[in-house]
């Protein structure tokens, strides 16, 4: 089986797709599917390249914004996305940009199905352009997303039911599958099973921008009893980070905490290792497809603490109400906060509970879902 991924680029740092599209390509080499990529060049000189190569493409006004989310798009070059959907056998779209809606184009008329996966809830971007959630941008961007690019597929991955609810809501009318993008199963780290508690580390992990949502974690530190005891450490870069870091620092200069906040950009195995030695995991995403950091750091016993929100999917990892807060709500987080503070016993306990959780979003299991849906949109097609 040939399998065509497309996606804008995948070679960016901190940009959940392309982390996404790396993963799935290794996963389905390893499993004997012959993969080829269709995407922007790598603007690192020396790497590797897409093996079909578009040149980037650059937003008038907006490209600051979207370099500063660590995204970018990519030319149309039909001549090359012709040349690259006759190889296929089938076509994996990765976003509902103009790049998928020229490769759907160009896979009807060679008679190849394509697929997709909806990594991006609109509300994504316009929650950056600063615009809002209830918009009418935010509909008419899903009118064309489903009509140009998803209804236009075989099927449509859902990495978690929170997409596919919304989808659904939506007017999406190809028929959705959910199926996780899936983590790959790593060692625990030793140190998780002794975490030290001076102070109490708090990690929060993900893109310094406003659906993260990072300031409720710091405007909770001002309702926590124990906020002197705590050490906040945000793992990430974004758009928004001058106005974080100077609302963390400010924590020390109102008294409210004693531990500097540290803020850094960390590889994969970093983050693990930071996971294994947190007290907490808090999660304050508004808007989350699926949130893979978050299980990244409950595989290494991290206990979380997560906002529960429409269109984020990220709360469907808790296993019970002490690790869900209100989205926004940073009363309620720094309540969850200070009861596992209050209970390090049961902290410990729920470590070790956490870390069996990972294992139903394996990304075996997943690789495994993915290729049968590639099956299954070959096989419509032949009929």
């Amino acid at each position: 089986m040939k399998v065509l991924i497309v996606s804008n680029n995948v070679y960016l740092r901190g940009n959940g797709v392309c982390t996404a599209v790396q993963s799935l390509k290794s996963r389905l080499l390893k499993a004997g599917i012959d993969v080829r990529l269709l995407a922007g060049e790598n603007p690192e000189a020396g790497g590797p390249q897409p093996d079909y190569p578009l040149k980037p493409f650059i937003f008038p006004f907006f490209q600051p914004i979207i370099t500063a989310n660590g995204y970018s798009f990519s030319r149309l070059d039909k001549k090359m996305i012709r040349e690259a959907v006759r190889w296929a056998d089938v076509v994996h779209l990765m976003e509902g940009f103009p790049l998928q809606s020229a490769t759907v184009k160009a896979a009807e008329e060679a008679g190849k199905p394509c697929v997709g996966t909806y990594h991006i809830f609109t509300e994504n971007i316009t929650a950056n352009l600063g615009i809002g959630y209830e918009t009418f941008v935010n509909r008419l961007i899903n009118r064309w997303w489903s009509s140009a690019v998803y209804n236009r597929c075989a099927y449509v991955q859902c990495p978690s039911r929170t997409v596919r609810d919304h989808l659904q809501e939506n007017g999406y009318t190809a028929p959705l599958k959910v199926i996780s993008n899936g983590i790959e199963p790593v060692d625990r780290h030793q140190q998780s099973e002794g975490i030290k508690t001076d102070p109490f580390r708090i990690l929060c992990t993900g893109r310094l921008s406003n659906e993260k949502s990072q300031m409720t974690l710091i405007k909770a530190m001002r309702h926590s009893r124990h906020a002197g005891e705590i050490g906040l450490h945000f793992a990430g870069n974004g758009p928004k980070a001058r106005k974080i870091m100077k609302a963390a620092h400010r924590l020390v200069e109102d008294g409210v905490l004693v531990h500097e906040p540290v803020f850094g950009f960390y590889t994969q195995k970093e983050l693990r290792d930071l996971a294994a030695t947190s007290y907490l995991y808090v999660h304050c995403a508004t808007i989350e497809v699926e949130g893979l950091s978050c299980l990244e750091a409950l595989q290494q016993g991290a206990v979380p603490v997560i906002a529960r929100s429409r269109l984020s999917a990220a709360s469907q990892f808790a296993l019970d109400e002490r690790s869900v807060f209100t989205a926004g709500d940073p009363k309620e987080l720094a309540e969850r906060i200070d009861w596992w503070i209050e209970h390090p016993e049961e902290r410990m306990n729920m470590g070790k509970l956490y870390v069996g959780s990972v294992k139903a979003y394996d990304a075996a299991d997943s690789t495994s879902k993915i290729i049968r849906m590639y099956e299954e949109a070959i096989d419509e097609t032949d009929k």
